[in-house]
C-alpha cells in the first residue's frame, strides 16, 4: 500500500508522500510533508503498441509480449506510479490453451467447421498488465431533459442530487491491452487475492505504470465522471427517454490502489493466418479475441435468404 502521511483537512482524501496538493480539492499538503521525490527509472518501451514493460536482464526481452513489437530502453525522470500489489495467476498455460479451444468451438455456425481442429497456438505470453482500483464517496448533481411531465412539449427539464459510494472500481492503465480487452479479462478477478510479490514463473512479463501521478489521477477522475453519468442515466432521470445529461461530482475520500493483473496473450494460427486472443489469468470464462469467418457459409446464408425472398414474392404473385 502507498505511504499515507495524512488526510486532507478539507475532503479527507489520503495524501501520499510527495503530494504537494490534494488530488481532489487542491488543498495544500501540510508543511514539511510536501516533499518532492526525484525518481529516475528505466523501462522498455514498445515501438508498436506503446506498452512499458519491466526490464529483465536474465531474459533480455527484445520484443513486446503484448504485440511482438520491438522494444527500446526509455529513461523516465519524473515520479511515476508504481505497482503496489499483484494478483496471482490461477490458470496455467495449459488451462489457457484449453480455454482457447473451448472458445473457438463456441463461436457459432458462421465460423469455419474445422476452426478448432485446424488451429494451433503459435505463441503464448503470460503477463501482468496494470490498472488502478479506487474507492470513493461521491455527491452527484445532475440536470437533463426527459419526457417525464413534458405535457405539451416533448421534453421537460429535470435535475437532482444523489450520494453514491463507489467500491473496487477498476480503471485500466495498460497500453498493451486495448480498453475492450482490459474490460473483458477483468470481469471476475478476485481483488482479495492481491499480494506484494508477483508470480516467479519464468517468462512472465510485467507491464509498468508509465504515467505521472497527476495524470493518473485525472484518468481516474475522468472514469469516475463517466460512472457518475451512467449512474444518473440508469437510476435518477425520470421518464422513458432523456437528452442533454450534465453531471458534476464532489468527491470525498478518494483512495486508489495500483495493481498488476494476470493475463495470457496468445497468438494462434489458422490456415497461415495469425489471430490474437487475450484471456484472464484467473478465470477461463473471461477472454476476448479475433477469429475468422467462413466465406462459404456467409455466401450460402445470403443465397438462402435471397431464395426465400424470391419464393415469397412468387407466392404473393400467384395468390393475386
Amino acid at each position: 500500500m502507498p505511504e499515507i502521511i495524512s488526510l486532507c483537512s478539507r475532503c479527507d482524501t489520503p495524501l501520499e508522500h510527495g503530494d504537494l496538493r490534494c488530488s481532489i480539492c487542491g488543498q495544500s499538503s501540510p508543511p514539511n510533508e510536501a516533499v518532492k521525490q526525484n525518481v529516475t527509472s528505466k523501462i522498455l518501451r514498445c515501438k508498436g503498441c506503446g506498452a512499458a514493460v519491466a526490464f529483465d536482464p536474465e531474459h533480455q526481452a527484445l520484443r513486446c509480449s503484448f504485440c511482438d513489437g520491438i522494444v527500446e530502453i526509455e529513461t523516465i525522470v519524473d515520479p511515476m506510479e508504481q505497482t503496489e500489489a499483484y494478483l496471482p495467476f490461477v490458470l496455467s498455460p495449459d488451462d489457457a490453451q484449453r480455454a482457447l479451444r473451448q472458445w473457438l468451438g463456441s463461436l457459432g455456425w458462421f465460423r469455419p467447421s474445422d476452426l478448432t481442429s485446424a488451429s494451433h497456438v503459435d505463441d503464448l505470453h503470460p503477463l501482468y498488465w496494470v490498472a488502478w482500483v479506487f474507492d470513493t464517496e461521491c455527491k452527484i448533481s445532475w440536470a437533463a431533459d426527459s419526457n417525464a411531465n413534458s405535457r405539451r412539449s416533448s421534453w421537460a427539464p429535470q435535475s437532482g442530487q444523489t450520494d453514491v459510494a463507489f467500491q473496487n472500481i477498476l480503471v485500466s492503465a495498460s497500453r498493451g491491452l486495448s480498453q475492450a480487452e482490459a474490460v473483458a479479462v477483468s470481469q471476475r478477478l478476485d481483488l482479495r487475492t492481491a499480494r506484494a510479490t508477483p508470480n516467479q514463473e519464468d517468462g512472465v512479463t510485467r507491464e509498468q505504470f508509465d504515467v505521472q501521478r497527476s495524470q493518473a489521477r485525472r484518468q481516474v477522475r475522468d472514469a469516475l465522471r463517466l460512472m457518475a453519468k451512467k449512474h444518473v442515466e440508469d437510476t435518477q432521470i425520470p421518464g422513458s427517454s432523456f437528452r442533454n445529461v450534465h453531471v458534476e461530482t464532489v468527491v470525498k475520500g478518494l483512495t486508489t490502489r495500483r495493481l498488476s493483473l494476470p493475463a495470457y496473450v496468445m497468438a494462434y494460427r489458422y490456415h497461415d493466418q495469425l489471430y490474437r486472443v487475450v484471456i484472464s489469468g484467473q478465470n477461463a470464462k473471461d477472454l476476448t479475441g479475433t477469429a475468422p469467418y467462413s466465406t462459404a457459409k456467409i455466401v450460402l446464408a445470403i443465397g438462402g435468404a435471397v431464395a426465400l425472398a424470391l419464393l415469397f414474392l412468387v407466392v404473393i404473385a400467384a395468390a393475386q
